[in-house]
Formats: structure tokens, C-alpha cells, sequence
């Protein structure tokens, strides 16, 4: 777990970089121990790449983006609008704008100057590592991380940045469904007052046939136009990061 994530991570920041290298590829007969240990390494390194999205997106601000946008879209009581490929789209540009000075350090420290041949292999690892621990610290919760290490059986580390990526990326994403369900419940609250609103004028009235949410919907989305909601979403979604 310790090289998977920076190893992802290089590879982002390579993609991100727009760097294209050259690859071969050949099958040949094993013929000593060395063959078949490239062999098994490149097997473990395909199957690393075809977890890469799933890992990119957990460890990134992906997570806490498109759990709000969802509760946005139920608060207002639309089931379908916007499309999920809207809401993942706009969630997955909001996270590269977010993560990007993040990958651009973890390129300029690390994938450029392994590329130039003056850092190792290993030393570029740690040095791809280094970035996305820092982002993640900022955003974890201490009793996350204190608790995955309780359950671990692992004693303190000095400093935060000695916390590995096995307790960290877990913590990280627990405080992030933390974080999306407390901006969850704070969307939630104006539209909540308008249901009610609604219901009860519609029960002073008699109409207790009508669905509340069928006479509260149009209210609800102006509201959310009239007060530019996307806009003071985003702003705070971003801006939670920093």
C-alpha cells in the first residue's frame, strides 16, 4: 500500500503533464529467475492500473464533491436533474482544479527529476507520497486516524507525516463522508422549511389530497436559481480544500 499510491500518483501527474513515452512490448521464454520476476511485476502493475480511477477518486476531493451535489439534488426533490453524468463530470473538474497544484508538485518533484535521472526510483516514490499526505492531513479528522491506528495496534508516530498510507487513506475517507453529510445537512435545512411551508398551507386550505412535494418543487428550485445556488456550493465546496 505504501508504493501503490505513489506510484498512481506519479502516473497522474504524468498523465496531467501530457508526457506520451514509448512502449514495447514482446513475449519471450523465461529462461532465468530475473525474467520471471519482471514478469510477475508487470502482471502486479497492470492490475495496480486497473485500480487506479477507484483509488485516484477515494484519495482525492472527489469523494466529498459528489456526495454534496447528490444531497443538493435531493433536497430540491429532483430525482433525475441534473443527469448523473452531469453531476460526476462537473465533480471530477472541480477535483482536478482542486488536487491540481497537488499533482503539479508531485510532477515537479517527482516524476520530472526521476525522468532526468537524477532521483532513484524509490526516492521519487517518497517524493510523490510527500504531496498527497499533506493534502490528506489537512482534510482528516485526528480521531479518524487515531482510531484506524487503536484498531491496528500501531504506536503514535512522532509526526503526521509519519502515518502510513494503510491508516491514512481510510481515516481521510471517513472524514470526508463526515464532512459531505455535515454540508448535507445544511442543504437540506432552507428547502426543509419550504416543504413545510407548503404543507401547511395546503392543510389550512383542505387540500390534503395534493402531494406537498408537487406544489413545493417549482418554490424550491427558484429558490435555488434566485440565490445563484451553484455558485455558493461550489464556492464552499472549493474553498473547504483550501
Amino acid at each position: 500500500m505504501k508504493k501503490i499510491i505513489p506510484i498512481i500518483l506519479l502516473l497522474a501527474a504524468a498523465a496531467s503533464a501530457q508526457v506520451l513515452p514509448a512502449v514495447s512490448f514482446s513475449l519471450n521464454q523465461a529462461t532465468n529467475p530475473e525474467d520471471v520476476a519482471t514478469s510477475l511485476q508487470i502482471v502486479f502493475l497492470i492490475t495496480i492500473l486497473t485500480l487506479a480511477p477507484s483509488i485516484l477518486v477515494m484519495t482525492t476531493s472527489f469523494v466529498r464533491i459528489i456526495i454534496v451535489f447528490s444531497f443538493i439534488r435531493r433536497a430540491i426533490g429532483l430525482q433525475t436533474m441534473p443527469p448523473d453524468q452531469v453531476l460526476v463530470g462537473l465533480a471530477l473538474f472541480l477535483t482536478f482544479y482542486i488536487m491540481s497544484p497537488t499533482f503539479t508538485q508531485i510532477n515537479d518533484d517527482a516524476l520530472q527529476p526521476y525522468m532526468a535521472k537524477t532521483i532513484t526510483w524509490d526516492e521519487g516514490i517518497a517524493k510523490a507520497g510527500e504531496p498527497m499526505k499533506r493534502f490528506m492531513l489537512k482534510q482528516v479528522y485526528e480521531k479518524d486516524v487515531a482510531l484506524l491506528m487503536r484498531i491496528a495496534g500501531k504506536t503514535p508516530p512522532q509526526t503526521a507525516m509519519e502515518i502510513g498510507f494503510d491508516v491514512l487513506i481510510p481515516a481521510f475517507m471517513i472524514s470526508e463522508l463526515k464532512t459531505a453529510f455535515i454540508f448535507g445537512f445544511i442543504i437540506y435545512l432552507p428547502f426543509l422549511v419550504v416543504d413545510m411551508v407548503v404543507s401547511s398551507v395546503l392543510l389550512s386550505m383542505g387540500m390534503m389530497m395534493l402531494p406537498p412535494t408537487t406544489i413545493s418543487l417549482p418554490f424550491k428550485v427558484i429558490l435555488f436559481v434566485l440565490i445563484d445556488g451553484w455558485n455558493l456550493i461550489v464556492k464552499q465546496l472549493v474553498g473547504s480544500f483550501f
